[in-house]
């Protein structure tokens, strides 16, 4: 995926992981796929509603994302084990961090 987008070839991919094809072009309805190799053809219909339900998961999970790339490295957690201040210093940014960036449905 790139620009966070999903495209042609991963909703493919997603809808038939045997699938050998070419795709040339980005959007969905001026490009052209060919099915190789015997693979069965897969409707541009069918291929957009794969490429609306991955962007829709892969949208739902922004919020991990933002919190993933703000916690505390592993590093900093291996270290508060052993130190109650930093621990505690620990948890509180966490709670800071989620509740930044809630979990939808939270």
């Amino acid at each position: 995926m790139m620009n966070n987008k999903i495209e042609i070839a991963e909703a493919i991919q997603s809808l038939n992981p045997q699938a050998n094809h070419r795709v040339e072009g980005a959007d969905l309805d001026e490009a052209t796929i060919d099915w190789l190799n015997g693979t069965t053809p897969i409707s541009k219909a069918d291929i957009q509603a794969e490429m609306d339900r991955l962007q829709a998961e892969y949208d739902a999970l922004d919020y991990a994302r933002k919190r993933e790339a703000e916690y505390p490295s592993v590093q900093d957690l291996v270290v508060a084990l052993y130190d109650t201040d930093d621990k505690t210093a620990i948890d509180a940014k966490r709670a800071e961090i989620k509740l930044k960036y809630p979990k939808p449905g939270a």
